[in-house]
């Protein structure tokens, strides 16, 4: 009994390890490539699927999805012998799993290689300063060479980023110098623009108060000289009103004379030549007044004229 036992349990673990080899459940996004004794049979896709066990093997499990590889810096001379290391990163996807199998033993050192020396070439033919501001144009003239070259791998490249750009320490020192001088030079020239721009405004704004100050003055100026003029109008017109004589203006010119000597500032102060005319009127005046008063004559001939002799014998004081 023991050795039939022993081969009922043999027979059980091939079966087993035969279904296990005939099942194959392969994940989503993913491809297998069956073999049958050492050739290629199919490409199983996601699913389940059965193969014959011990007669078909699974030579190799691809994944469909798309792809991140990042290539260490590459040192790279440019047009003006510039030796510059640049980090690359490619984004591929396997769309053949059989070409990518059999028609290149590495497809991701032989995309490397490939993205170096195709990078070389490009970099070759451009200056230093091309090389920094043209990343767009080279990952697009890198992206089409390894789409043509990886086409018959089974494998599209669908984007090249250049990660970093590094030219050497001393370029970098220059460069930085450079753009530090540029910015002063930047600010140099702003700085100078506001002030420009301050100064005119300065001066368009003094001028316009300049301006404006004049017309004002002028309208003051045009205001006062109507003012006065009116004020003139309404005196000759109230003196042609009242119709004075000869006495009363003479008695008025007498009371400005004091007005006219008022002040500390008057040192000196002219007679006209008229005040004698003034004061014989206004002399006459007061004899005819004093007649009028019933006085004695001599009493009142001298009171009359005491007053204009008087007047004419006072003198201004001269500090």
């Amino acid at each position: 009994m023991e050795p039939v036992i022993i081969v009922l349990i043999i027979l059980v673990v091939l079966v087993f390890i035969a279904l296990i080899k005939t099942i194959q459940v392969i994940p989503q996004a993913s491809a297998a490539i069956v073999e049958r004794f050492g050739r290629y049979t199919r490409t199983l896709n996601a699913g389940l699927n059965i193969v014959v066990p011990f007669i078909d093997t699974i030579r190799n499990r691809i994944d469909l999805r798309e792809q991140v590889v990042p290539f260490p810096p590459q040192p790279v001379i440019t047009q003006d012998n510039l030796v510059v290391n640049i980090d690359t990163v490619i984004y591929y996807q396997v769309t053949d799993a059989r070409a990518a199998t059999y028609e290149v033993a590495s497809y991701i050192q032989a995309i490397e290689q490939l993205t170096v020396t195709t990078l070389r070439n490009i970099i070759g033919g451009m200056d230093l300063e091309r090389t920094l501001t043209s990343r767009e144009e080279i990952n697009a003239a890198l992206r089409g060479v390894l789409d043509e070259a990886t086409g018959k791998w089974g494998i599209r490249v669908n984007r090249v980023e250049l990660k970093a750009i590094e030219p050497p320490t001393s370029i970098q020192d220059s460069m930085e110098k450079q753009m530090r001088a540029d910015r002063d030079k930047r600010a140099a020239i702003l700085q100078a623009e506001g002030v420009r721009q301050s100064e005119i405004l300065r001066a368009e704004g003094e001028k316009q108060s300049q301006i404006l100050r004049a017309e004002g003055e002028a309208k003051a100026a045009a205001l006062r000289a109507e003012g006065e003029a009116q004020a003139v109008r309404t005196v000759f017109e109230a003196i042609h009103a009242g119709d004075p004589d000869q006495k009363l203006l003479s008695y008025q010119y007498l009371q400005m004379l004091p007005k006219i000597a008022e002040g500390d500032a008057n040192k000196l102060w002219i007679v006209p030549s008229e005040i004698g005319d003034a004061l014989k009127g206004l002399s006459g005046a007061m004899g005819n007044f004093g007649g009028l008063g019933g006085g004695s004559g001599t009493g009142g001939g001298n009171g009359g004229a005491s007053v204009p002799a008087q007047e004419r014998r006072e003198k201004p004081s001269i500090d």
